[in-house]
């Protein structure tokens, strides 16, 4: 097995022992990569290859991770592209719009993102060159979450209170809907993966307050 399926079979396996945070950040970093554009036939075959595990059968997240393979399993990198530009491009929008502020406001570049901007600049995140979206994409949060989480210098409390603020407040309808779009194909199983994950994270997250 290649070190990407690695990684995402470790994701798979979810959450136990000392491996608890880096799995987290794990999963947060592979629904970034997926949010963030058409998976590549690199991400495809790694997704093919996790290793979903039997001890739980009836696991909502087991269950996730093994449409997710089977998502994989099925489909072909050339349509993804399609798939993804019907979702969330489109002519003027597509079928669903991937940003904090239009989830919370209803309209984009509100400000939910000049909040988020703020406490990145106090957190030491800086946009990098040649990045276009807007920080409160759904992407660009999982990533930074991912980040967080990873960073030894900041303390839990900082993860919970951002996942509280810039995350909870809509990342679940979101991953919601995207579950149910009618555009969707293999964005079906990465919706279902995100909103069982987000539920996961958030009764984590409530539980070490």
């Amino acid at each position: 097995m290649n070190k990407a399926a690695e990684t995402l079979g470790d994701a798979g396996a979810a959450g136990e022992g000392d491996r608890g945070d880096r799995t987290r950040a794990q999963v947060y970093a592979l629904i970034g990569a997926l949010l963030a554009a058409p998976p590549g036939e690199k991400l495809l075959q790694a997704l093919r290859q996790l290793e979903v595990p039997s001890s739980e059968p009836d696991s909502e997240m087991t269950a996730a991770w093994g449409l997710v393979k089977q998502a994989a399993e099925r489909a072909d990198s050339s349509k993804l592209q399609e798939e993804y530009q019907d979702l969330f491009i489109g002519i003027g929008r597509g079928e669903l719009v991937p940003y904090g502020s239009w989830y919370v406001t209803g309209f984009v570049m509100e400000k939910p993102l000049a909040e988020l901007r703020f406490d990145l600049r106090r957190l030491g995140f800086e946009v990098q060159e040649g990045v276009c979206e807007p920080e409160d994409h759904a992407a660009a949060l999982c990533e930074t979450m991912s980040l967080i989480i990873m960073s030894p210098g900041i303390p839990f409390e900082t993860q919970r209170e951002f996942f509280k603020k810039h995350i909870d407040p809509w990342m679940g309808r979101f991953f919601g809907d995207l579950a149910s779009a009618q555009s969707a194909n293999f964005f079906r199983a990465v919706g279902l993966l995100g909103e069982r994950f987000f539920q996961v994270e958030r009764t984590y997250l409530a539980m070490l307050m």
